[in-house]
């Protein structure tokens, strides 16, 4: 009766870290993040959002497609639209319900007010789980801008840096 009592505690324990189980290879994940800002008028006003798709090569890595759009609209002016579109990889460290990541990505910014070019860097950022498939992500990026790859290493400082709040979700 101890052996019993015992091990169903120790199996009892063992749920909260099963539930919140790390992806495994061939897991895909979706996430959505925004933002938004506008003057005490609402004269000028910004919106962003930010959505990708991913695939876990192991419990550690994943590679994916990440897109950006920005609306911006000031009083008197037209509506303008810019976006950015990056393939990432980003590597997962540890197996718990908090993992930080740092990848990389490539793509090209494009729009109404940019300068239309390509862009690359590191990005580094943070994973938590509050359900077995579901998380709350935080990101910074730096990316760096240029139109050829003869460019890429004259304009590395010539970038911006990105920071993105959202969910995403395991399937």
């Amino acid at each position: 009766m101890k052996r019993l009592l015992k091990t169903s505690l120790i199996m009892a324990a063992m749920i909260p870290a099963m539930a919140m189980a790390v992806p495994s290879a061939g897991d895909r994940e979706i996430t959505l993040s925004g933002a938004g800002a506008s003057d005490k008028d609402f004269d000028q006003n910004g919106i962003s959002m930010q959505g990708s798709w991913g695939e876990y090569l192991s419990p550690s890595s994943l590679w994916g497609v990440r897109q950006s759009i920005g609306i911006s609209d000031s009083e008197g002016e037209e509506t303008n639209f810019d976006g950015s579109t990056r393939v990432f990889y980003d590597y997962h460290f540890g197996t718990g319900d908090t993992r930080p990541f740092i990848g990389a990505s490539i793509g090209g910014i494009y729009g109404e007010q940019v300068d239309e070019s390509f862009i690359a860097g590191p990005e580094i950022g943070v994973k938590h789980w509050v359900k077995e498939d579901v998380f709350i992500t935080g990101m910074m990026e730096y990316q760096f801008l240029f139109k050829s790859a003869s460019d890429a290493d004259d304009r590395y400082d010539d970038g911006a840096i990105f920071y993105s709040v959202g969910v995403g979700y395991n399937f």
